[in-house]
C-alpha cells in the first residue's frame, strides 16, 4: 500500500518536553506547562509542522493512576492548548510496562519507546513524511524511538531528564528548550 506521505511532523513527548516532569503526572493540579512552551507550539504551527504527542504512561501499567485519569488529563492538556490557539494533531500513549506493570497492562508491547509503535502508528494515520519531520524528547529512548521510526531529526531538550553520553551521542541536537529548537527549525 502506497500513501502520499507529504506532511511533516514535530513528535513530542510530553513529560519533560511539554510539561515539567514531577513524576507519574496524573493530575490536573500537578501538571505545569514548561515556560515559554505554548508560544513555541504556535510558532511549529505556524512553520506547517503537525504536533503529535508520543508518551509512555507507566504509571498507568503501574497502577498508580487510571487510563481514565490519564484521558481526564490529556483532554484538559489539550483543551488549554486550543485555547492558547495550538491544535494537537495526534496524541498517541503506551500504558504498558513489561517488568513493572499489573494485570493486562504487563505486556512487552511494540508502543513503548525506545521500540516505534506510537510513532509508526501516527506516521501511517497521519500521513507523515519522517524525512521532513522532527522528534523533541527528554531522554534516551525518545530518541531510540525516533530513529527506529525512520526519522533523521532527533532532538534532545534540557528541560527533563539529565542528558546522557548516550543521549548526546544519539541526538542530532541538543537544546536548551522547545523554544529554542523553534529557532533553529525551518
Amino acid at each position: 500500500m502506497t500513501t502520499s506521505n507529504n506532511k511533516r511532523a514535530i513528535f513530542l513527548d510530553r513529560d519533560g518536553v511539554i510539561n515539567v516532569d514531577k513524576g507519574y503526572v496524573s493530575v490536573v493540579d500537578d501538571f505545569e506547562f514548561i515556560d515559554g512552551v505554548i508560544e513555541a507550539l504556535q510558532a511549529l504551527k505556524e512553520k506547517g509542522y503537525l504536533l503529535v504527542v508520543i508518551t509512555n504512561q507507566s504509571g498507568i501499567a503501574r497502577g498508580y493512576f487510571s487510563e481514565e485519569q490519564f484521558h481526564t488529563l490529556t483532554e484538559w492538556m489539550d483543551w488549554s492548548l486550543a485555547n492558547r490557539g495550538v491544535d494537537l494533531d495526534g496524541i498517541y500513549y503506551c500504558p504498558h510496562h513489561a517488568e513493572h506493570g499489573i494485570g493486562e497492562y504487563k505486556v512487552d508491547c511494540d508502543c513503548r519507546k525506545p521500540k516505534a509503535g506510537m510513532l509508526n502508528e501516527a506516521i501511517e494515520a497521519l500521513g507523515i513524511d519522517v524525512t521532513q519531520s522532527i522528534l523533541v524528547g527528554d531522554k534516551v529512548s525518545d530518541i531510540q524511538a525516533g530513529i527506529a521510526a525512520g526519522i533523521k531529526t532527533n532532538y534532545l531538550v534540557r528541560t527533563g531528564k539529565e542528558i546522557t553520553e548516550q543521549g548526546e551521542n544519539l541526538a542530532t541536537a541538543i537544546y536548551d528548550d522547545l523554544a529554542e529548537v523553534v529557532g533553529v527549525v525551518e
